[in-house]
């Protein structure tokens, strides 16, 4: 038997949905609707200039990334970039967080100055590196003082997408930082005292306390590590004028989908496919990271 509302409830709410009204409509018309717009548009062949025309292709523009030998290059630099920042800045962040966290002298001043890179503009940061990495610029100039070799950092193939990686694991690093820091907070301080009761130094009270402790927090910073590295555009746009150059050395997936979208306008619908091909890329990275992680054994 179906339990009857009386006119209170059903008015109360009806408030509650038309307070909630203005939220909804804006996650509908910018988030959720261009979702499924551009699932909708990586099954068609997409023509915008002249005469708007959709037809239908089926699994046609995924096929063709199978076929598309920038895709492969894209998602090989893409990969490499995500599998060699994501562990350098979650392990550099806590090394940070857990020397800011011993009690050293003036670590509010150093909280300050490692989180100023966070900061900055994604675009301004990667204009002064661009500079910084110039033939004649301080890193060079740096390196040559130490006796060591010099690169060029903007035009060589081999070394490009290095200098971005570098780039972002200094500019990312002191954000995961301040999370960790957060969560040391809570790890009780008992715990170090009986290891230290029991003989343990500094690297084994790193080693066997703090870092099971923040499994749960590294999991989460992994997780958003992997979901940003995947998204890697404008620094590599910037680097290259939008090329992914020198020699494709710097594009990745979502370079690759700008310009299938925005340069090459017959080729919308295979731009939606890719992005929906790295979305199903991230959403399983996603779900591997959690299986293998298992932070849910500590609760």
């Amino acid at each position: 038997m179906k339990r009857k509302y009386s006119k209170a409830e059903i008015r109360e709410a009806g408030q509650s949905y038309l307070f909630m009204s203005p939220a909804m409509f804006v996650l509908l018309l910018f988030m959720i609707g261009p979702i499924f717009y551009a699932i909708f548009l990586a099954f068609h062949k997409v023509q915008l200039l002249g005469q708007a025309s959709f037809d239908f292709v089926a699994f046609d523009n995924f096929k063709k990334i199978l076929d598309d030998t920038r895709a492969h290059i894209a998602l090989w630099n893409t990969a490499k970039y995500v599998f060699i920042v994501v562990p350098i800045q979650t392990f550099l962040a806590l090394v940070l967080a857990a020397s800011l966290n011993a009690g050293l002298k003036g670590q509010k001043f150093f909280r300050i100055v490692y989180f100023l890179p966070t900061l900055t503009s994604s675009a301004v940061l990667t204009l002064i590196f661009m500079w910084m990495y110039n033939k004649n610029g301080l890193v060079n100039h740096i390196l040559d003082f130490i006796g060591l070799p010099t690169y060029n950092w903007i035009g060589d193939p081999s070394v490009a997408l290095n200098a971005i990686m570098f780039m972002n694991i200094w500019s990312t690093a002191p954000f995961f930082m301040v999370i960790y820091l957060a969560a040391l907070q809570d790890i009780p301080e008992s715990l170090y005292e009986a290891a230290e009761l029991d003989g343990a130094g500094a690297i084994k009270k790193f080693w066997h306390i703090t870092v099971p402790n923040l499994r749960p927090v590294t999991s989460f910073v992994v997780i958003m590590g992997i979901i940003g590295t995947f998204q890697l555009f404008d620094q590599s746009y910037i680097f290259s004028a939008g090329s992914g150059g020198p020699n494709n050395s710097t594009l990745t997936v979502v370079l690759l989908i700008y310009q299938y979208a925005f340069k090459s306008l017959g080729t919308i619908g295979y731009a939606a496919a890719l992005a929906f091909a790295l979305a199903l890329i991230i959403l399983l990275a996603t779900l591997l990271q959690r299986k293998f992680s298992k932070e849910e054994s500590l609760y």
